[in-house]
């Protein structure tokens, strides 16, 4: 039986107002290729860098929500390739010095344990371009509007045994990340991106030949992908066959990898100390600032709302999702203060449900929080029922105050015993046989009854009161 034995290399872009060397904008989604470019991110002759301290600020935030040292001298340095993506031949980038080193980050796997992932470093580094390939088409196309912005790398040691660790690690990772802002992590756009490093070994032996798999752009992506470099070196292993260490494609319609070269070696690099760029002394001040400016992170929200009540499951599930967290913290705001725990179950259940039906996330959508809050607040009140406020919910959806739909629908909850004991006479009265079942001490019978009588109520009758009338009537 084989142990897999992973690391990640992890991409953020970085959410800076001008690319990391020099002052041209940086924000150019869905911009015409090739417009957000200047001098320098062409490598044109005589250009030269000026770091980014934006994107400095930033990556020191990220690396000590990592738990990493991020003090003393940090420097760039050259890392040469030749690729058509890469205008200098070069990429600024950062080797035995990184920004950010040492660190770890705890995990909790759904319905599993919590576990430590080390953080080997976290370096700043200018992205490349973007080659786009036309279907069928014999040329390449290149888009340089990406190049020269501001990235992260983070690189994990080798901690990570399986897919769904690697998953909730990433998950960890892009609620940090866009919890403190310093990116919005959103692989559908680019902005997060992995690498994932993987070998096999039996329990007791060395481990085995590392095979990478690269540019990931979904967590599902990720998963599948381990799922298939596994079985693949089991497969190769127990023919007989040696691994090599490859850097591989991920198909994503064929769900499959692909060979894209053999895999470079740190000389093939050619690193140097970027001469025009000089090191960078962190200073206990510098950090002790960026400290300081530092929000709330995932963790420290997750021990918030248990406090207050929330159960640890939906407390994680929160925390990670940095939107919804937000418009949660802002429900949880109003005053009087709903509860807590029903709060995050109307939330993470009906709204969410209704979310995902129409492809919306709770930014899209007109729900106002203290709409949902009013709307917690008047079923624990005992104004409405739980049934009303799920018909209630399309128009509370659509950024309707509750509190005046039921006001001009009449929909508060009738307590009036009169009616309601009108009610249980009729339906005791169309269901002799049932009657006679309860009476003969068979309790749970009076369930049929129940139904019967808030349908007649139209929803509105007290449930508790419903009950403790029927039980009456029927001398329970």
């Amino acid at each position: 039986m084989y142990r897999a034995v992973i690391g990640l290399e992890v991409h953020l872009q970085l959410k800076t107002r001008s690319k990391l060397f020099s002052a041209c904008p940086a924000e150019y989604h869905g911009a015409e290729p090739n417009t957000f470019t200047d001098p320098l991110t062409l490598g044109l002759p005589g250009t030269l860098p000026t770091l980014n301290r934006e994107a400095v600020d930033l990556a020191l935030m990220f690396g000590l929500a990592l738990n990493c040292d991020v003090s003393g001298f940090t420097q760039f340095h050259r890392k040469n390739y030749f690729y058509p993506d890469a205008p200098k031949n070069f990429q600024l980038s950062q080797y035995d010095r990184p920004i950010a080193r040492d660190g770890f980050l705890d995990v909790t796997v759904p319905g599993g344990e919590t576990s430590r992932v080390r953080i080997k470093r976290a370096h700043l580094e200018d992205d490349a371009g973007k080659l786009l390939h036309p279907t069928y088409a014999p040329y390449s196309l290149l888009d340089l509007n990406r190049a020269g912005s501001a990235l992260i790398e983070m690189v994990t040691e080798a901690d990570i045994t399986g897919a769904e660790q690697a998953r909730a690690f990433l998950e960890a990772v892009q609620a940090i990340a866009q919890s403190l802002g310093v990116s919005d992590a959103t692989p559908e756009e680019g902005k997060m991106r992995c690498d994932v490093n993987l070998s096999l070994h039996k329990p007791g032996e060395p481990w085995g030949t590392k095979v990478e798999v690269k540019n990931l752009n979904s967590f599902r992506s990720v998963a599948r992908a381990i799922e298939f470099e596994t079985a693949r070196q089991t497969r190769v292993l127990d023919a007989g066959g040696k691994i090599t260490q490859d850097t591989l494609g991920w198909d994503e319609g064929g769900q499959k990898a692909f060979v894209m070269r053999t895999k470079e070696g740190e000389a093939d690099y050619r690193y140097f100390p970027e001469p025009d760029l000089p090191p960078l002394n962190i200073t206990p001040e510098w950090v002790e600032r960026i400290r300081s400016q530092m929000p709330e992170l995932p963790v420290q929200k997750r021990a918030r709302y248990e406090a207050a009540g929330v159960r640890a499951g939906d407390a994680e599930t929160l925390s990670l999702n940095v939107p919804l967290s937000r418009f949660y913290d802002e429900a949880l705001s109003t005053s009087p203060t709903p509860d807590a725990q029903k709060l995050a179950n109307w939330l993470l259940t009906d709204v969410a449900g209704f979310l995902a039906a129409r492809e919306q996330s709770v930014r899209d959508a007109a729900l106002q929080p203290g709409h949902l809050a009013s709307l917690v607040r008047l079923i624990d009140a005992g104004t409405i029922s739980g049934k009303i406020a799920k018909d209630l919910l399309p128009d509370v959806m659509e950024g309707q105050d509750p509190a005046r739909l039921v006001q001009e629908r009449g929909l508060n909850v009738v307590t009036d015993t009169g009616a309601i004991d009108a009610a249980i006479d009729a339906a005791m009265a169309a269901d002799p046989a049932t009657v006679e079942k309860v009476r003969a001490g068979n309790a749970k019978a009076m369930n049929a009854l129940f139904g019967p009588v808030m349908r007649a109520m139209g929803g509105k009758a007290k449930p508790e009161v419903v009950r403790e009338r029927l039980q009456a009537k029927l001398g329970l």
